[in-house]
């Protein structure tokens, strides 16, 4: 006759045999999720995208796709620019902020994500809804007027603001954007007076700047040598601390009159709060090594940005520094927009 094992040992086996399919299943159902380790060993295993919060054209998006076409020859990685212009770069820091922190949308910013929360009464983001991925560089930007009106110097410009208040009209990339909190420190630390006109990026600005159906302008220095060289538009100063390399030749705001003053438009690549640090870690990595090529830094110089190239530490607290600061100068300013 044949022997059965007994019930006890029948259970005890069918209790391992459950224990190791749902050991199994779990195993399976943790490599699946973004912050294993597992998927932090794949990625990336699809497309990144990267959201610009200014239109295809400007300059964000410029140095957006520079800088992503450098790391996919470096790494083979497949980026995807994804465009969303509006509300001052609100909507691409929402779309960002909300997405899943797995390394697959990030956002290319200008220092509208530090300014934002201080200038708009209300975003629908908040400050930690971002981690760092690194620092790529900055540039200043150039004011310029029409040629037609006869200033020719930042002390003109005042003159004319002060003979005549509110008569110019100057246009900026959007509000909120750079070229817009540029210019409203300049008009509180020159006292000056003007009509802000906001456009929806400095391409329609500057084209109606030139147009004469604007006044004055401010756009990033390689955006606007062309038509400056051209004499289509007159340089009265540039933003940074120090003469560009690319216009020597243009004095800054603060050798013209303007003590102190320095505002320059940076460019930093962002991942959403609670991204896997080795994620991030192997973002900048790519970001860092596309950097150090010499074809992309003739590039990034060639659209007037100084490269700085810092890591996510030091990008964070370079943030820290500039939230801060925007803080203070918009305080002072008063500039509130719904």
């Amino acid at each position: 006759m044949t022997e059965f094992p007994r019930c006890s040992t029948l259970r005890r086996t069918a209790r391992r045999r459950q224990l190791l399919l749902l050991l199994g299943g779990a195993a399976a159902v943790l490599a699946a999720l973004p912050g294993t380790a597992a998927a932090q060993d794949n990625y990336p295993s699809r497309p990144i995208r990267v959201l610009v919060a200014f239109p295809a054209g400007g300059s964000a998006d410029i140095v957006a796709r520079f800088v992503t076409h450098a790391m996919t020859q470096q790494t083979g990685w497949n980026f995807v620019v994804d465009n969303r212009p509006g509300a001052g770069g609100n909507i691409a820091f929402d779309a960002a902020s909300n997405a899943e922190p797995d390394g697959y949308t990030l956002v290319f910013s200008t220092p509208g994500v530090v300014i934002n929360p201080h200038i708009y009464s209300k975003v629908p983001y908040n400050w930690d809804a971002f981690q760092p991925i690194g620092l790529v560089g900055d540039a200043p930007l150039v004011l310029m007027v029409n040629p037609k009106l006869p200033i020719r110097s930042i002390a003109d410009l005042q003159a004319a603001a002060k003979a005549n208040p509110d008569s110019l009209r100057f246009a900026s990339s959007g509000n909120g954007s750079s070229s817009h909190l540029a210019m409203d420190v300049l008009r509180t630390m020159g006292q000056l007076s003007y009509i802000h006109v906001p456009y929806r990026g400095g391409g329609p600005a500057m084209n109606d700047t030139l147009a004469g159906t604007t006044d004055l302008t401010m756009q990033p220095i390689a955006e606007s040598l062309a038509n400056i060289r051209a004499d289509r538009l007159r340089a009265l100063g540039q933003t940074g601390l120090r003469r560009s390399p690319m216009a020597p030749d243009i004095p800054t705001v603060a050798e013209s009159g303007i003590k102190d003053y320095a505002v320059t438009t940076w460019y930093v690549a962002l991942a959403p709060a609670k991204t896997p640090q080795p994620i991030v870690d192997k973002l900048y990595a790519a970001m860092d090594a596309a950097l150090k090529t010499p074809d992309l830094k003739d590039q990034l110089q060639k659209a007037g940005v100084q490269v700085i190239n810092a890591g996510p530490q030091k990008t964070a607290e370079f943030m820290r520094q500039e939230y801060a600061k925007w803080a203070k100068a918009i305080a002072a300013s008063g500039t509130r927009l719904e």
